[in-house]
């Protein structure tokens, strides 16, 4: 590998995905519950909300398997299965806030703890049983 070039070092992740088998649960969680601003709905495909500068793109890993077909959107399919994680940036005030409507809603906190650095993190479950954890944006500082 010493023969190729130096890599360009990404500045941030632009998307990230999960999967879920019911998209209007997902819709009603991260749309209604959360408060993400849904952008775009494909039917049950996927649906995908905006997060800050980034994107959740939620899809039905059952439909996103299947080629699109479409030439001017030649996307890969792709897709998994099982639980996945996606971790959202709050500060400490909007994760008790957060905490709270969740708990109001029946949601189950999984977890909730100070990191060794001090940061705040709290787990829960979506309906599809993904792990979403709210968590103070210098976690990894």
């Amino acid at each position: 590998m010493t023969d190729l070039p130096a890599a360009p070092r990404p500045a941030a992740i632009l998307e990230a995905a999960i999967y879920v088998d019911d998209l209007d649960a997902a819709e009603a969680f991260y749309g209604g519950l959360i408060g993400l601003e849904r952008i775009q709905r494909a039917g049950d495909r996927h649906v995908f909300f905006r997060v800050g500068a980034g994107v959740l793109l939620v899809f039905d890993p059952a439909r996103s398997e299947i080629p699109t077909g479409n030439p001017k959107l030649p996307v890969p399919p792709h897709g998994t299965r099982g639980p996945g994680h996606v971790c959202l940036a709050l500060d400490r005030a909007a994760i008790d806030t957060m905490g709270a409507r969740l708990a109001a809603a029946g949601v189950e906190t999984e977890a909730r703890f100070d990191w060794p650095n001090g940061a705040l993190s709290l787990y829960v479950r979506d309906p599809a049983g993904n792990s979403v954890e709210f968590a103070e944006p210098w976690l990894w500082e």
